[in-house]
């Protein structure tokens, strides 16, 4: 397919009611310009949001956003028409490795490695073809691990981010909430971003009319007096720069910027059940720009994968955080009818270019942690919550043992943090433990029932 130059269609204009503009062509550059712009503005909120809360630079995290991007765009020959964003599936493993006393070198090196192990289940997947995904992570088994991750993360925002400041917390999650459901179409898609803005109103709001805050920025602190919301660092920041590397603040807390991996095995395993999300997720996403184009995109499924996995591998050598396709931007698409590849071209640009303002950054990391417990509650239970709606989607049936009793064992395995250890210094425990229970007895049951009386088989089972 031809990549370079876009064909203009509808003589550059909004295509008229029932025609669409596909992945090879584009409108005006104006209205590509604004188009990528929407785009920017629906992966916005998350994409900065989850590298904060993992602890590690939004402005290398939009960066490499927009560099995998490009990379993705390129490797799927522009058939696919997706945005990397930062990927949630890995916060609950590196909320763990922090748990653990690793550092964000460990917690990149992790990543790195769930990135090629994406690579090559991309290769295998392309060469093997699509339904080989389905076959060994089934509806039953990758709805389970999402809902692992999601609902793990409980304990994070009830003991780090909504003790810092409850009041704020409570009322940027209730804005949340009502602004996703109540706000139709594109700005219900950016509720995140505008929950951000509104918590921050609120932050300086207390401030004037309560005064400063006693609290801490975590568990295991001592709390002090503070302002919920300061600019300082803002003010001091560069407009234009690349981010610092790695660095230890006043306070001996790391500030990570670019920064070199390293690589821990324990760690590893902590992060790669978030690889299962991100092969459901690009399955389910090239599925569905399939479905708005027309196309059969299946054979770049495989390239997909490999796309996301190369991004993610990209990000993580250099300090960023895992990438994912989104579905926000699948959503403009739909709303838009507008699936040229040239529109993300311009939101990874417009990424990169983000990257390369110090005071974005420091605009980011001003974010009041009250905001954040807000913001958490809610983002970590719909993650949660996309576990379930992948079992209502498939008709997993739970009424057949096969699906509900490993499920069963391997989400409270997960979400309780059952641990297993091997060595004084090695154990698998929470997500890690939580996913192994759920795929080995989830085929090991399938086997041995293989020819005996089971209740009807479910889409879950029979993929």
């Amino acid at each position: 397919m031809q990549l370079l130059p876009w064909q203009v269609v509808h003589g550059g204009r909004t295509p008229p009611e029932g025609e669409v503009v596909r992945p090879g062509e584009r409108l005006s550059w104006p209205r590509t310009i604004g188009l990528g712009g929407q785009h920017v503005v629906a992966m916005f909120g998350a994409t900065f949001v989850f590298p904060v809360i993992m602890g590690l630079n939004p402005n290398v995290a939009i960066m490499f956003s927009g560099i995998a991007t490009i990379v993705f765009l390129l490797i799927v020959g522009g058939r696919v028409p997706s945005y990397l964003g930062t990927s949630a599936s890995f916060v609950a493993g590196v909320a763990a490795i922090r748990a653990q006393g690793g550092d964000s070198s460990e917690v990149t090196g992790a990543i790195v490695v769930a990135g090629l192990v994406l690579v090559a289940v991309g290769v295998f997947v392309h060469f093997a073809g699509a339904g080989l995904v389905v076959r060994v992570l089934p509806p039953t088994i990758t709805g389970a691990v999402v809902m692992l991750i999601g609902f793990s993360l409980a304990p994070v925002v009830a003991e780090q981010y909504w003790p810092q400041d409850q009041w704020v917390a409570l009322l940027t999650a209730t804005f949340v909430i009502i602004a996703a459901v109540l706000f139709r179409g594109f700005v219900g898609r950016i509720a995140i971003v505008l929950g951000l803005v509104f918590g921050f109103g609120v932050s300086w709001l207390f401030d004037r009319a309560l005064g400063p805050i006693v609290s801490c920025g975590g568990t295991g602190c001592e709390p002090t007096a503070h302002d919920r919301v300061t600019f300082a660092a803002v003010e001091a920041a560069d407009w234009v720069g690349l981010p610092a590397w790695t660095f230890t603040g006043a306070d001996g807390v790391e500030v990570p910027g670019f920064h070199t991996p390293s690589f821990s095995l324990a760690f590893i395993l902590l992060v790669l059940p978030g690889v299962i999300a991100l092969i459901a997720e690009n399955t389910g996403h090239v599925k569905a720009v399939a479905e708005l184009t027309g196309d059969d995109l299946d054979p770049y499924v495989g390239r997909a994968l490999l796309g996301d996995g190369l991004g993610t591998a990209l990000a993580g050598t250099f300090g960023g955080s895992p990438t994912t396709t989104y579905a926000e931007n699948i959503g403009v698409m739909a709303a838009t009818r507008v699936y040229s590849t040239a529109a993300y071209y311009v939101a990874a640009m417009v990424a990169i270019l983000l990257g390369l303002s110090p005071k974005f950054g420091a605009l980011v990391n001003a974010i009041p942690g009250g905001v954040l417990g807000g913001i958490t509650v809610v983002l970590y239970g719909m993650i949660g919550l996309l576990g379930a709606k992948i079992w209502v989607e498939n008709r997993v049936d739970f009424a057949n043992p096969i699906n509900l009793v490993p499920m069963a064992a391997g989400l409270i395995v997960g979400v309780g943090g059952v641990s297993l250890q091997f060595t004084e210094d090695f154990e698998i425990s929470g997500i890690a433990l939580g996913t192994i229970f759920v795929v080995f007895y989830f085929h090991l049951v399938r086997l041995l029932g293989a020819g005996k009386s089971t209740p009807a088989t479910s889409a879950g089972e029979s993929a």
